[in-house]
């Protein structure tokens, strides 16, 4: 053996020794060291601040992880043969139960990696005086601490996703059968049914119904929609998180909590609201009830003005509330589409033509209607001149062929179908 292989060999030898008695020196540090990195951890990440449990089991996580990680560093174990330690399974699954996010347990990896490589710089600077050897003994601890995270925190990442998956699949299924006991009209008890759904029944409610007019494979179209209800939560004055349950890719039910207090539903303001959300995206709302009973009646008028506005189709407003005038009479009239036609067609006449012009005479002549026949009125609300109220509703006379006293209970009813439904009841 040459001087220089015998010189490489002892350099091996020496940054092995150094690697070994820094990983034992760090071991008989443990307590101070998961002190340390708990504290850290526990004030850089937010949302790993919870209750004693949840800060012990982080406790343990770090403390078993730094031991590991420890004893590969001191007896070269093979990376691939490491397994995280129970502690730190634990401690992402009971992450994953919370719904907190999986981006906060890896950035604790990493800041708890970070605070490692520094102790382990330091300890080395202070015992090793020999550069080379110094630099070299970091460079292995560097690397098997990379190698180590990487394989460690995939791993419980994996767990996380796995753990996150069964909580939602037992808690969806537990909520969805109290949400369907409620629906029924079934009487349950109030504290075991807010348990199951996470959500207070004592209090006012806006049922929502919220979708997308084209299907999306993908589960963002839902994170949007709950977003959404999110924010028209704000714009009621909710309490709290709304209640969302997803019905498929592209639907959800919702509940918007209001407290104590009903807040009655402002239909423009909410319109404006989904319509910067999207040109696909449309909603339905029922009017503000209470307890349990007002949270099931008020989900029934989402669902009566979810069924009018999906008739109504591209017609739809991006925001139909059963409380707005006409929708309510517009849900009965859906339950027999086929006789609402004929209503149409025999009622209308030539003013139910499909054609814009034909529309905009319908739309002025129910305002007046509704606004008992008075042209000043009609013109405030369509906001037009009240001459071009009284050339719009002529028109309208001519084009049914039959004066406003004709049949006059059954022409407000054909108006507020056209109105609400679109071409879903026009003739042809």
């Amino acid at each position: 053996m040459g001087p220089r292989r015998a010189d490489s060999a002892e350099f091996l030898r020496l940054t092995e020794a150094r690697v070994a008695e820094v990983a034992t020196t760090m071991g008989e540090q443990l307590t101070d060291l998961t002190r340390g990195v708990h504290a850290e951890l526990a004030e850089s990440i937010p949302e790993l601040r919870g209750d004693p449990l949840m800060l012990d089991l982080l406790r343990a996580s770090i403390e078993s992880n730094i031991e590991t990680f420890l004893h590969v560093a001191q007896y070269s174990i093979v990376i691939e043969d490491v397994r995280p330690p129970s502690a730190a399974v634990e401690y992402a699954r009971r992450l994953a139960q919370r719904g907190t996010s999986s981006n906060a347990l890896l950035r604790a990896y990493r800041l708890g990696q970070q605070l490692m490589l520094t102790w382990v710089f330091e300890e080395i600077a202070r015992e090793e005086l020999d550069g080379r050897v110094a630099f070299a003994a970091a460079e292995i601890l560097q690397a098997t601490s990379f190698s180590y995270i990487d394989k460690v925190s995939e791993q419980v990442v994996a767990e996380y996703e796995a753990e996150r998956e069964r909580w939602l699949a037992n808690r969806n299924t537990v909520r969805a059968t109290m949400l369907a006991t409620i629906l029924t009209g079934t009487e349950v008890d109030v504290a075991t049914a807010e348990r199951a759904l996470g959500y207070r029944l004592w209090q006012h409610h806006v049922g929502v119904v919220a979708w997308a007019s084209e299907r999306d494979e993908s589960t963002s179209e839902l994170r949007h929609l709950e977003s959404l209800v999110a924010a028209i939560g704000e714009k009621l004055g909710a309490v709290g998180q709304p209640l969302f349950i997803p019905q498929d890719r592209s639907l959800g039910w919702a509940w918007v909590p209001l407290g104590r207090t009903a807040t009655e539903v402002d239909a423009s303001v909410i319109d404006g609201l989904v319509t910067t959300a999207g040109p696909r995206i449309r909603v339905a709302l029922g009017s503000p009830g209470a307890a349990t009973a007002g949270f099931r009646t008020t989900h029934i008028e989402a669902i009566r003005a979810h069924t009018v506005a999906t008739i109504a189709g591209d017609q739809a407003s991006a925001a139909t509330s059963y409380g707005e005038s006409g929708v309510r009479t517009a849900a009965l009239l859906a339950g027999d589409l086929e006789a609402t036609r004929d209503l149409v067609r025999s009622t209308l006449g030539g003013l139910g033509a499909d054609d814009p012009a034909a529309e905009r005479l319908r739309d002025t002549l129910l305002v007046f209607l509704t606004e008992k026949g008075s042209y000043l009125s009609t013109s405030a609300r369509l906001h037009v001149h009240k001459n071009t109220v009284k050339y719009r509703v002529d028109k309208a006379v001519e084009a049914r062929g039959s004066g406003l006293d004709h049949d006059r209970f059954n022409l407000e009813l054909a108006l507020t179908a056209c109105r609400w439904l679109g071409r879903g009841v026009l003739p042809g």
